[in-house]
């Protein structure tokens, strides 16, 4: 099976170091400002909603200086926490910028949760200044109990907007790479939040590691769809293209019809998704060809097996030619790579992306992680893999299986310095000399190709005492149109024994309850329907033998993931 050396993505750095920065890495803010002075000109950060905007690295970092500046006048620099939430926007990164060059450390939080969810892990997390969008911002410690001080990331009466601000020149009192930049939160809406402390040097050696299993250039753009305070975003998207000098287009809205408009308006090259979305796109491409006639739809899938057979084969990529005006539909004719992350991927999927044309790779990482810890090389990608590992990391399989699955445990210079102000869940995930517990279970192979089966905390363990992961049997429903979401769960069949077994919870799509004519007698039909059938395909102890069909959508994550313990908790 074919397999590649790691490409040298640092070397370039050499010839700032001495200069811009000393030691290893760069900070954060000599990052980008390493990226401004080789590439000024070009275009940064671009937004086509509510109204278009564009910014080149030099007018980027113009206006992150003045934010700086007038941080620093407020009393901000090191040691400070600052919040930053918001719909997805050019704005928003320049906050986050601007925090960092202040010397501050930038606490990024999910503009999904509600005002008290949010002031909870504000709280928590010792924030004392907030960037938000004006809709929201006088909501946000309304009653002044937590003395924020607020700003605002569109123009609104009464608070200063971020693109307005400046201060007077300051002396910067430098960060060192082992300073927390920034503080993500995995969750904490119940229970004691955790914070997840990434500095500066896990930041920065991430973006440039990565980039040893893929080239990426100062041509490209990359498309920040999914929320940017997620770490998946925050690293892959907007600081993996402001490490070369790329471009970042601002998406704000989950909707498929706004995503194929601004991937076309910006002329994305990299695009990173997660599955749902991938699933969705492709499923309705499919749709549409089948829509043809059954000869049509044959002869496509036909070519796109031959295209298929000849890149797995000859590396060659015949695909985009042939398929041009299929990709077209999808906006993605100008794309050169797509990156899938934040869960697992069927196989089916990242097959049919290829022979499409299109260069599709997964990769796998953690919040703990800065997150990128592995990525599947364009030119030697492996299906069933999440990716090959990165350079400086180690990976280690404990406790592995007849199968050599284990718990993956991981050692390198993006693992977190710690959860914040919790040295409890640390020590319950960190070892003293480094290793990270992901929580995971797989196995890597000779190359150092991670192949995944579910998470530990979910293994329903059935009567047989086999062990079964949920995500293994999600992925087997992600490409049927009549399911929007499905959540595979254990129930205890006996309590003597401790022994579960396998229900599925399933909320339909739209097209399922039209086109049952939103009889539920009829969609309950229909999905039981779809549940046979994948059980056909599976082994016997892993067959779903209870399946509840909701009326309304099941709780979600704002990275489109299922919030499996709510669910379990809604549903008994």
């Amino acid at each position: 099976m074919k397999t590649i050396g790691y490409f040298d993505s640092t070397s370039f750095l050499d010839q700032f170091r001495g200069k811009e920065f000393s030691g290893k890495w760069p900070n954060l803010r000599q990052f980008f400002h390493i990226s401004v002075l080789r590439y000024p000109g070009n275009r940064c950060f671009h937004a086509f909603s509510p109204e278009e905007e564009v910014f080149t690295y030099r007018e980027a970092e113009e206006k992150i200086e003045a934010v700086s500046r007038y941080l620093a006048s407020q009393g901000v620099g090191k040691g400070s926490k600052v919040g930053v939430s918001g719909k997805n926007s050019p704005e928003w990164a320049i906050a986050y910028f601007g925090v960092i060059y202040a010397g501050a450390t930038v606490v990024p939080l999910d503009y999904a949760l509600k005002d008290a969810e949010m002031e909870k892990l504000i709280e928590f997390g010792s924030v004392t200044h907030l960037f938000i969008d004006a809709e929201r911002i006088d909501g946000i410690d309304s009653d002044g109990r937590l003395g924020l001080v607020k700003y605002s990331l569109e123009p609104s009466a009464g608070h200063e907007f971020v693109l307005d601000m400046d201060g007077p020149a300051f002396t910067r009192d430098e960060t060192d790479g082992e300073d927390v930049a920034a503080i993500l939160f995995t969750s904490g809406t119940t229970g004691t939040p955790k914070g997840v402390m990434l500095t500066h040097n896990n930041l920065v050696s991430d973006v440039y590691l990565a980039q040893g299993n893929m080239r990426i250039y100062p041509t490209d753009v990359f498309y920040a769809i999914l929320p940017i305070h997620h770490a998946y975003t925050m690293l892959a998207v907007l600081l993996e293209a402001t490490g070369v000098g790329a471009a970042v287009v601002f998406g704000k809205k989950l909707v498929v019809s706004q995503i194929l408009k601004e991937l076309k308006q910006g002329r994305v090259t990299m695009f990173l998704a997660v599955p749902m979305l991938f699933n969705k796109m492709l499923a309705a491409l499919m749709k549409g060809v089948r829509e043809k006639g059954i000869a049509v739809y044959g002869l496509i899938r036909l070519m796109m097996a031959i295209s298929g057979f000849i890149k797995r084969t000859t590396g060659r990529n015949i695909g985009k030619r042939m398929f041009g005006f299929l990709l077209s539909r999808l906006s993605l004719d100008t794309n050169r790579i797509c990156i899938c992350g934040g869960g697992p991927l069927p196989a089916s999927t990242f097959r049919m992306f290829n022979e499409l044309g299109i260069d599709f790779v997964q990769g796998y990482g953690l919040t703990e992680t800065s997150p990128i810890t592995h990525l599947n090389p364009v030119e030697a990608y492996r299906e069933a893999s999440v990716g090959k590992l990165i350079p400086e990391e180690e990976v280690k399989i404990v406790d592995p299986d007849s199968d050599g699955n284990g718990l993956i445990y991981i050692k390198g210079p993006m693992v977190m310095k710690g959860y914040y102000m919790n040295p409890e869940a640390t020590a319950e995930v960190l070892s003293d000399d480094g290793w990270l517990n992901t929580g995971d279970v797989g196995h890597q192979d000779a190359d150092g190709y991670l192949y995944l089966t579910g998470r530990a905390k979910n293994v329903i363990v059935t009567e047989g005492g086999k062990n079964v992961f949920p995500e293994e049997i999600e992925d087997c429903f992600q490409l049927y149109d009549d399911i929007d979401t499905i959540c595979i769960t254990g129930y205890m069949i006996d309590e003597a024994t401790k022994s579960e077994g396998i229900r599925a919870i399933v909320y339909p799509s739209d097209g399922c309850r039209r086109s049952c004519g939103g009889d539920a007698a009829r969609i309950e039909a229909r999905i039981n329907e779809l549940v046979t059938e994948v059980n056909r395909e599976l082994q016997p102890y892993k067959k779903i033998t209870k399946v509840t069909v909701s009326d309304k959508p099941l709780p979600m994550t704002s990275t489109k993931k299922v919030k499996r313990f709510e669910v379990k908790r809604l549903f008994g």
